[in-house]
């Protein structure tokens, strides 16, 4: 029995099989098959790219590695593997469901078959471009080591079928992946598990551009009574009954040009994910991803506050509350905080909506910090990072529960308000924007609090009227000029101060905002906390000795991709896009690492050289609102 106020809660009944396989188990099971097989273990990198700003968050376990298959950057081997953390919100709305999660774990296996292989070493020195005897593989290796893993998992195989590519009408010159088919036979496949798939469900791109081809999966029958319940239900119906749980290779051959064209890659690569969650839902027998011991713990706690005493009880919302605010303590592990813009926006959204379903479970008081501590002792053996910043996560969780909790109530009196007034049961889309403008209410919250009552949203009308504002907003900014030509030392200074927060503070952290003068100017960034004195101290040290080494500003024209693919970071993203050149200033190189201090997209004016700026000071640290810090400076030069 649990006490919650006073009252005698009955945990909802836990039927799961979690001692068949731990998550913290399969993360290391798979991570060493793959060692054994000669890849390289990588880390998982953070959930806020370090320079990549074509991406808001990192939403696959290849998007770190980009560089490797574009030949842009030497990889530390030809086989690597890992286990990559990942957002993706695109699937939002379906959160709740058996297997749609905004955060999620992507066990990964790569084969990158660059013609670099040919000895050597990679950009980090005494790291060899790969073991001796060990090279890049293709279709049939990463066939047999999927199949190897399978039964090593002890999965039944009776419940298992194998998607191919075969062939597409919409892809004349790409022909059916018979090599794959064979590979799986070889292994003792039978022909009848073996599914024929469009291009639309096998065939992987990486983007409107870039490396591209035919993919083979591994789906999981979860059984009879789960999708569409047909009697001719097959694993070609996109119902929910068949899972995949494993895109076992995504055989990269192909490179697709602006204009929809592919093209032959110089060297073919095998870019392979499995799903934590979905590995964990079929090993310990549960009939969704929150039916694991990845979820278990959390959704008790959550259970117990809200005092649900049997299981189906408001159960998408139990599970929305679970998955955000688990998506939510990662991104705050990883530096990142509140805001209204880019990656910042997707976190408060995140928490915003789980409060609210908290609300409608009728949870009280600030929840979603408490449910953190939950996660932190769940994954903390995988992800010693979240022990290591726990006190910084309850802070960004609570500082944005304190600041959320008169919107939301103001926002729930209001659309009350009206719904109370409504003839019929529809939302207009202009006061569902109203919310959304002036009180910061997000319009998926307006959605869930109005279905709850039987009410609909007009949510075309809401986003006709977020595209004016939004095009109101752009026009504003691409009309502002920037600073006369006597800033040019204080908006250099500003870049070093920028670049030298991320070297600090960590790689999370990003200009929110800025305003400079002559000789001085204020730079505002996410963060979630007061810095020390000593970090004030290292940060000022840092663009001091930038200066003193008196590098180079380099100004170019470029495209934004081409400078996204270098690492330059962007503050309006949105507005480089609309136009054909960016102007990029890149700061360095600098010897000791040959790499560039700072790149920025920037309207300018620039020093030339930083020895220019002679001197920086920062004369005071301020807070500006939840999660968004403020540094004042001032430079001679």
């Amino acid at each position: 029995m649990y006490y919650n106020n006073g009252i005698v809660v009955k945990p909802r009944a836990l039927v799961y099989h979690w001692d068949m396989w731990s998550h913290d188990e399969i993360r290391n099971k798979f991570l060493e098959y793959f060692e054994r097989r000669g890849h390289l273990r990588l880390p998982s990198a953070s959930l806020v790219p370090e320079y990549d700003p074509t991406l808001l968050l990192t939403n696959s376990g290849m998007a770190p590695l980009k560089p490797y298959f574009l030949g842009q950057k030497n990889p530390p081997g030809s086989r690597l593997t890992n286990v990559q953390k990942c957002i993706r919100t695109n699937d939002i709305e379906s959160v709740g469901d058996i297997h749609h999660l905004t955060f999620f774990e992507m066990m990964g296996n790569w084969s990158i078959g660059s013609p670099r292989f040919a000895g050597g070493e990679a950009d980090q020195p005494g790291v060899l471009f790969m073991k001796e005897g060990v090279g890049p593989y293709f279709k049939v290796e990463a066939c047999e080591f999927a199949y190897g893993l399978l039964k090593e998992f002890g999965l039944d195989f009776g419940k298992i079928y194998f998607g191919v590519f075969a062939g597409d009408t919409e892809m004349p010159g790409v022909p059916a992946d018979e090599e794959t088919k064979k590979a799986w036979l070889s292994l003792g496949v039978t022909i009848d598990r073996i599914v024929d798939l469009p291009g639309k469900d096998s065939f992987w791109f990486s983007g409107p551009v870039g490396p591209c081809g035919p993919n083979t999966d591994v789906l999981y029958d979860l059984g009879a009574d789960v999708g569409c319940r047909r009697p001719d239900c097959n694993p070609t119906h996109d119902c929910g009954r068949y899972l995949e749980i494993w895109n076992a290779g995504v055989f990269m051959t192909y490179d697709r040009q602006a204009d929809g064209s592919l093209k032959e890659l110089p060297f073919k690569s095998v870019d392979a994910g499995a799903g934590l969650e979905r590995f964990a839902m079929v090993l310990q027998g549960g009939k969704s991803a929150y039916d694991t011991d990845l979820f278990g713990p959390l959704i008790t706690q959550i259970s117990l506050l809200a005092q649900i005493h049997t299981d189906n009880t408001n159960e998408r919302s139990v599970r929305i509350v679970a998955d955000h605010v688990r998506a939510a303590t990662f991104l705050a592990s990883d530096g990142l905080a509140p805001s209204n813009v880019e990656a910042g926006y997707v976190m408060r959204r995140l928490i915003r909506r789980a409060i609210a379903h908290g609300h409608l479970l009728g949870i009280e008081g600030y929840f979603v910090s408490e449910l953190s501590e939950t996660v932190v002792d769940n994954f903390q053996e995988a992800y010693p990072n979240l022990a290591q910043t726990h006190s910084v996560i309850h802070e960004v969780l609570e500082n944005e529960e304190k600041k959320f909790g008169g919107v939301l109530k103001k926002g729930i009196s209001e659309l009350d308000r009206y719904m109370q007034k409504s003839s019929g049961k529809k939302i207009d889309g202009e006061f569902a924007f109203k919310l959304y403008d002036s009180l910061g209410f997000p319009v998926d919250l307006t959605i869930d609090l109005a279905k709850a009552k039987g009410f609909d949203v007009d949510v075309p009308a809401f986003e006709a009227n977020l595209a004016q504002q939004k095009e109101r907003s752009r026009d504003a900014r691409a009309n502002t000029a920037y600073d006369p030509e006597k800033t040019k030392t204080a908006h250099t200074a500003a870049h070093l101060l920028n670049a030298a927060l991320k070297k600090v503070l960590g790689t999370g952290v990003h200009q929110m905002g800025q305003k400079i003068s002559e000789k001085s100017f204020r730079h505002d960034f996410n963060f979630g906390r007061k810095l020390t004195e000593e970090e004030v101290k290292k940060v000022e040290e840092t663009v001091n000795g930038i200066i003193s080494k008196n590098l180079p500003v380099e100004c170019l024209e470029t495209s934004f991709e081409e400078a996204g693919s270098s690492g330059a970071e962007a503050l309006f993203s949105e507005k480089y896009r609309s136009v054909d050149k960016v102007t990029l200033y890149r700061i360095g190189p600098e010897k000791e690492s040959g790499q560039y201090f700072s790149q920025e997209l920037c309207g300018g004016p620039h020093a030339t050289t930083t020895g220019q700026l002679k001197r920086f000071r920062i004369t005071k640290e301020e807070a500006v609102s939840s999660g968004v810090r403020r540094i004042k400076g001032e430079v001679e030069g």
